[in-house]
């Protein structure tokens, strides 16, 4: 109740309390932030799908289209130097020059099934250079390339077996030491964007559940008791 004269009271019923100018305030701040969480929660949904399509063309492509599927233990049979391949480097704007590195070719045979095939680095090695096991960047310093790739040859010949990755249609012939993107790094890329999205869609639920609620009590409290 609000006194207006001396004797007098004013009684304030809730048909009147969504005309004070208080109750118009809190109604746009509440309008106001149910806009900015909705906001929010689009461009989280809006942020995962586009982390998605990125995801999609560069990860579960390469993964995808793949062959190497089926994991076994490689046993190395031979590892050596064959040959000098050449390659370019940049050094400078519109420059480039001729160096070589040489070529690791490893052979090894599948403990699975047998067969005998190239050791490769992964599908990338495999794409630059089906017949040398590693590519390193080529480089002016020969001498340091060499010393790199004859350091990775000791390695491989120190380890009698490897863990390897081979076709099993056998429509590739090489085999791969590692794949570029397995299972693992597969589920955690998409691990993320999926919380985003499931974050983003929660949001923008709770917020059109809430004004739900508001108007359905709304509705209730205006019927006749």
């Amino acid at each position: 109740k609000f006194n207006v004269k001396k004797g007098r009271t004013v009684n304030i019923t809730s048909s009147y309390l969504p005309h004070l100018p208080w109750s118009k305030r809190t109604e746009t701040a509440l309008k106001a932030g149910e806009d900015r969480a909705i906001l929010l929660g689009l461009s989280m949904v809006f942020c995962s799908i586009m982390m998605y399509f990125m995801l999609c063309i560069t990860m579960l492509r390469s993964y995808t289209d793949s062959v190497w599927t089926e994991e076994s233990i490689c046993t190395i049979l031979n590892s050596s130097l064959t040959m000098e391949v050449n390659c370019s480097y940049s050094c400078g704007p519109e420059c480039w020059r001729n160096s070589r590195y040489p070529c690791l070719q490893v052979y090894v045979s599948i403990n699975a099934t047998g067969r005998i095939g190239l050791l490769s680095y992964n599908e990338e090695s495999q794409d630059i250079s089906s017949e040398c096991f590693y590519v390193p960047k080529c480089q002016k310093d020969h001498a340091a390339v060499q010393a790199v790739v004859v350091n990775i040859s000791e390695k491989l010949k120190a380890q009698q077996q490897v863990r390897c990755y081979y076709d099993p249609a056998e429509q590739q012939g090489s085999v791969l030491l590692s794949r570029l993107y397995d299972s693992s790094a597969i589920f955690h890329s998409l691990f993320w964007p999926s919380c985003m999205l499931a974050g983003g869609s929660l949001i923008i639920f709770m917020v059109k559940l809430t004004q739900y609620l508001s108007i359905l009590c709304e509705h209730i409290s205006k019927m006749p008791k």
